[in-house]
C-alpha cells in the first residue's frame, strides 16, 4: 500500500516536518509519484521503525546517515552495514557492563545506609 505524506505521517506517529527532515539528512528516500510528491510504502514504515530501533541503541546519528545511505545503495554494502552494527553491538556491552557495574556499586552504597540506619534506631 502506498501513502502520501500526510497519512504516512499519521500512520508513523512523526510529523510531516520530521519525515521531511529525515529526508533532508539522507535518513529516508521516499519515491515520489508523477508530479514529484512523495509516496511512502510499507517498507518504509520497516525502515523508520529500524531507525527509530537504532536511535534507541544511541547510534550517533552520523552512523544512522551512513547505514542509510549504504542501505540504499544495496546488498554491494551488506559488510560495511554489518560493521557499523557489530560496533554498535560492541557499544552496547560495554554500555551494559557499565550499568551492571554502578548498580553493583549503589546497591553497596544502599545496603551500607541501611545498616547505618538501622543501628541509629537500636541505639534510640
Amino acid at each position: 500500500m502506498n501513502y502520501c505524506i500526510g497519512e504516512f505521517s499519521k500512520k508513523i506517529r512523526l510529523s510531516i516536518d520530521t519525515l521531511r527532515y529525515y529526508e533532508k539528512i539522507g535518513l529516508i528516500y521516499p519515491s515520489r509519484d508523477k508530479i514529484n510528491r512523495r509516496v511512502y510504502c510499507e517498507k518504509d514504515i520497516e525502515w523508520l521503525n529500524f531507525i527509530f530501533r537504532l536511535k534507541e541503541t544511541n547510534m550517533p546519528i552520523k552512523e544512522i546517515q551512513y547505514y542509510s545511505k549504504l542501505r540504499y545503495e544495496g546488498d554491494s554494502t551488506l559488510r560495511e552495514r554489518l560493521k557499523l552494527l557489530e560496533k554498535q553491538m560492541d557499544r552496547l556491552y560495554t554500555q551494559k557492563s557499565n550499568i551492571e557495574n554502578n548498580i553493583v556499586h549503589l546497591e553497596k552504597k544502599i545496603n551500607t545506609y541501611k545498616k547505618m540506619i538501622n543501628k541509629t534506631v537500636i541505639k534510640d
